[in-house]
């Protein structure tokens, strides 16, 4: 591969991840807004570590792809593989209905454990295809890369402001049934 054939690749890849994690905030709003199903803490801090996963993509994105991001990217998505799979080990006894209501069959935390993997593997081949896992910022931003990022920042800012609502200014309730500061 050529050189600007591996950025295009880098870039594309991560444009791909960005949308990816933006779709699992998406829905996870989507189902707390519309069903009126609060995320717990352990919800909570997936989202979090997806944003800290998102933020990565985003300056590779901005900046150029660069190791500090590519490790932000992974350390996210570690945290969120290992909050969400401690998620999935507190619901598999038989009998247990899991937290929230099921996507496609699964619960969106068995969906964010594989979005993680996604994430790790995705980083793995481009590490595999530019080695230097460095490549300076490209100056042509695409509408498309624009609109991407718009959302994962308002997906960003949404989440702020929800966890803000839903635990006020302290501990958040195991089991939310209510929004703090709405109260």
């Amino acid at each position: 591969m050529q050189l600007t054939e591996k950025k295009d690749f880098s870039r594309t890849l991560n444009l791909l991840m960005l949308v990816l994690v933006s779709t699992a905030l998406l829905c996870a709003f989507y189902f707390q807004l519309r069903f009126f199903d609060l995320p717990c803490p352990l919800c909570l801090l997936q989202r979090a570590a997806l944003l800290l996963t998102g933020t990565g993509l985003l300056f590779n994105l901005y900046f150029g792809n660069k190791k500090l991001h590519y490790g932000m990217v992974i350390l996210g998505a570690i945290a969120v593989a290992a909050v969400a799979c401690r998620h999935t080990f507190l619901h598999i006894v038989p009998g247990d209905k899991g937290y929230g209501l099921p996507f496609l069959g699964l619960h969106l935390y068995t969906w964010s454990f594989i979005l993680a993997v996604a994430i790790i593997i995705g980083v793995a081949i481009t590490l595999m295809i530019t080695p230097d896992a460095t490549t300076p910022a490209t100056a042509k931003k695409s509408l498309i890369q624009h609109i991407i990022v718009a959302v994962f920042t308002l997906m960003m800012v949404g989440n702020f402001l929800s966890t803000l609502l839903e635990c006020g200014g302290g501990q958040c309730d195991d089991n939310p049934t209510f929004y703090q500061l709405l109260k």
